[in-house]
C-alpha cells in the first residue's frame, strides 16, 4: 500500500512540478526541494518493492532498507544545505523543518540497522519513520507548489 501510494504521489509531483519547469529550476530552495521530494517518494516506492521478495532474512531486508535510506537521506540532507547556503528562497525553509525530516531519515535507519542486527522491533521503527517521513514530504511538495506559485507571474 505504501509503495503504490509513494508511486502515485511521485507521478503527481513530477507532474505539476513539469508545468513549472522555469520557477522551480529558477530558484536552489525548490530545485533541491524537488529532487528530495521525488528522491524520498522513490525511496519509499523501492524500500516497499525490494521488502515484497519472497524468502528474505530481517538480515536482508535491513541491508536493503538500510542502504537506500542512507542514499535518500543524503540527498535530503545535501540539497537543503545547498539551497539555504544559495540564499536564494526561504519559502518553507526552517532548521525545525531541516531537523524533522533529518530524524525521519535517521530513525528509518536506526530501524534498518536493527533488521541487520536480526532485531524484530527494527522494522516497526522503519516503517514508522518512512509513514511519518511520506507526510513529511507531502507538506514538502505542497511547499513546492506554493512556492513556485509565488514566483509566477500574476495573470491578474
Amino acid at each position: 500500500m505504501v509503495g503504490g501510494g509513494a508511486a502515485a504521489l511521485t507521478g503527481l509531483v513530477f507532474v505539476g512540478l513539469s508545468l513549472n519547469v522555469t520557477a522551480l529550476t529558477g530558484d536552489a530552495m525548490h530545485r533541491n526541494r524537488a529532487i528530495g521530494t521525488l528522491t524520498g517518494f522513490g525511496a519509499a516506492f523501492v524500500t516497499c518493492a525490494l521488502m515484497l521478495m519472497g524468502s528474505q532474512s530481517y538480515r536482508t531486508m535491513g541491508v536493503d532498507w538500510l542502504t537506500v535510506a542512507v542514499v535518500a537521506g543524503i540527498v535530503h540532507v545535501r540539497g537543503i544545505r545547498f539551497a539555504a547556503q544559495s540564499g536564494v528562497s526561504r519559502v518553507g525553509h526552517s532548521r525545525g523543518r531541516f531537523v524533522f525530516g533529518t530524524g525521519c531519515y535517521l530513525a528509518e535507519i536506526v530501524g534498518a540497522a536493527l533488521m541487520v542486527a536480526d532485531r524484530e522491533a527494527g522494522i516497526f521503527v522503519a516503517a514508522t519513520a518512512m509513514t511519518i517521513l511520506i507526510a513529511y514530504m507531502i507538506t514538502g511538495a505542497w511547499l513546492l507548489i506554493v512556492g513556485v506559485g509565488d514566483r509566477l507571474p500574476s495573470t491578474q
